[in-house]
């Protein structure tokens, strides 16, 4: 299932979303149930927004991005969806509506990697407290596992990714899994996908109670 490039101007065509979210689809339709409320943090261009709102018909898919021009191409991308949130992710406060309080799965792709440190420690407070017990954090893009050899490809784009912005590069898994636990998520699967990058699968603890809001 493809959904065709839109004509609009302002929608952005991002190639290594086309490629991944067919891999990421067949993973996501594997874990989850048939209905459900997703946030998808970073939408970027928009375009796994709409190929998951047609892939995953029984699910409210709510795109979300801090970019104003990344909300434009997200609505060309798919029109008759949820209108997308500006959302940052750093904020203590997301700001979600009534009905985006108590999430089935939050969703982010390459976002990690090419933002400040900050950006994981958010994602993950933001999902402690909005996640159902039980609910899903999906994580997607290239990380270093501590117990594995990191492909030369990946250390080469490490490289270039500090090389533009200091504050940016792969993250170490181990690190990840620390903030998550924090958060009250715990690491339940770790998938392996194309091109050397992970799918990170975190499920929020029944046990860990949810912050109150900033």
């Amino acid at each position: 299932m493809t959904v065709p490039i839109p004509a609009h101007p302002p929608a952005r065509h991002s190639p290594a979303a086309e490629r991944n979210q067919f891999p990421i689809g067949e993973a996501l339709l594997r874990l989850l149930p048939p209905t459900g409320l997703a946030l998808e943090i970073a939408s970027g261009s928009g375009q796994h927004a709409a190929h998951f709102s047609a892939l995953l018909p029984g699910w409210h898919w709510q795109a979300s991005d801090p970019d104003a021009q990344a909300l434009a191409s997200i609505t060309a991308w798919n029109p008759n969806g949820l209108p997308p949130l500006q959302l940052d992710v750093c904020q203590p406060d997301w700001a979600l509506p009534a009905s985006h309080q108590s999430l089935d799965l939050v969703f982010c792709a390459n976002m990690l990697h090419i933002s400040p440190w900050a950006s994981c420690q958010g994602l993950m407070k933001g999902a402690g407290r909005h996640l159902k017990a039980g609910g899903l954090l999906v994580v997607y893009g290239p990380f270093i596992l501590s117990d594995q050899d990191t492909a030369p490809s990946n250390l080469a784009f490490d490289a270039d990714l500090r090389a533009r912005d200091a504050r940016w590069g792969l993250r170490e898994l181990d690190a990840v899994k620390a903030e998550a636990l924090a958060a009250g998520l715990e690491l339940r699967d770790i998938q392996a996908m194309p091109a050397n990058n992970l799918l990170l699968v975190f499920s929020r603890q029944p046990s860990h109670p949810k912050k109150a809001q900033a």
